[in-house]
């Protein structure tokens, strides 16, 4: 199965190392890198390292474009992404291993115009007759309406493309309604959409059954240390990853998207999907940048993930 993620707000991440991190003083580093970010690109390289065929696509500031296109090319992930001019945003990392903590510094990106979106179009309409399933990802760029996706999920429903949303705020409320077959919120996120506390595992199911209908089938919710809710008609996973040290946080999300689509893509049970998922996500909050280990790390993290159905 050849996969598309859309990465409309792209960023370079700008990683920095401090153990202890004060705020208001200085604070001395131990060591910073620059990645290609942005989570449909996390994505891709995830699904990529996995062995799967992927093509990339959105907004790249040509300024900037070689930190991406040496990752792609490296990734051997075909880059379909729209050169705006201009940089793109670059997004600071503060990461302390001491506390397993990372703070965030994402800035707004560039402003698409509208040749830019019109190309983006044409990209994704020639890309849906090579790509079976499509997979949004992240917020929508500074100056898209909230509709965007929903729009885009629409045109990709009328291909017969499958579809995997992972965005929040008002974008996810106008997508839901266009029936995305897969929709990933963490627990604030679907609180935000839910208009409601979730303070119970319980909470969080019966919000997440709530977005399921004929065209959504799955959802999942991540809910960081304590796992992740898989739910689909008639039935429901927890899975709970094994305590670990966590390096960093950024992309976990992002792996357990790669994770559920690289099970789908082998057709397996949504049970089975949850432990790859997880395994991925285990992945990426055990180790720096954005690359699977070894297939056997990936299989021993597969065996220490707990899952257990979930009955209300």
């Amino acid at each position: 199965m050849k996969i598309a993620t859309i990465t409309l707000n792209p960023a370079v991440d700008q990683t920095v190392s401090v153990d202890n991190f004060e705020v208001g003083t200085v604070n001395r580093s131990r060591a910073m890198r620059f990645d290609a970010g942005g989570k449909g690109v996390n994505v891709a390289s995830f699904l990529s390292d996995y062995g799967l065929d992927v093509m990339v696509t959105g907004f790249l500031g040509e300024e900037n474009a070689d930190v991406f296109e040496r990752h792609f090319a490296r990734k051997r992930i075909e880059d379909r992404f729209i050169r705006v001019p201009g940089e793109t945003r670059i997004n600071i990392k503060i990461m302390d291993e001491a506390n397993q903590t990372t703070t965030d510094l994402n800035t707004p990106g560039q402003v698409p115009g509208e040749y830019a979106v019109s190309r983006f179009y044409e990209q994704v309409e020639a890309m849906a007759e090579a790509c079976e399933c499509f997979i949004l990802s992240g917020n929508l760029q500074v100056g898209l309406p909230s509709n965007f996706y929903a729009e885009l999920i629409k045109f990709l429903k009328s291909k017969k493309r499958m579809v995997v949303l992972d965005t929040s705020g008002d974008a996810l409320a106008e997508a839901v309604k266009a029936g995305p077959n897969i929709i990933k919120p963490n627990i604030h996120e679907l609180s935000a959409l839910v208009h409601k506390p979730l303070v119970e595992i319980s909470d969080a199911y019966l919000s997440a059954v709530s977005l399921l209908n004929e065209d959504t089938t799955i959802v999942v919710v991540s809910m960081g240390g304590n796992g992740a809710l898989f739910v689909e008609k008639d039935r429901a996973f927890i899975a709970r990853p094994p305590a670990v040290v966590v390096k960093s946080t950024v992309g976990a999300g992002d792996a357990m998207v790669a994770g559920l689509v690289a099970g789908l893509s082998k057709k397996m049970l949504l049970k089975d999907c949850a432990r790859l998922a997880t395994a991925f996500s285990l992945s990426a909050v055990t180790r720096l940048g954005r690359d699977l280990p070894k297939p056997g790390v990936i299989d021993d993290f597969q065996k220490q993930v707990e899952i257990t159905s979930f009955v209300i």
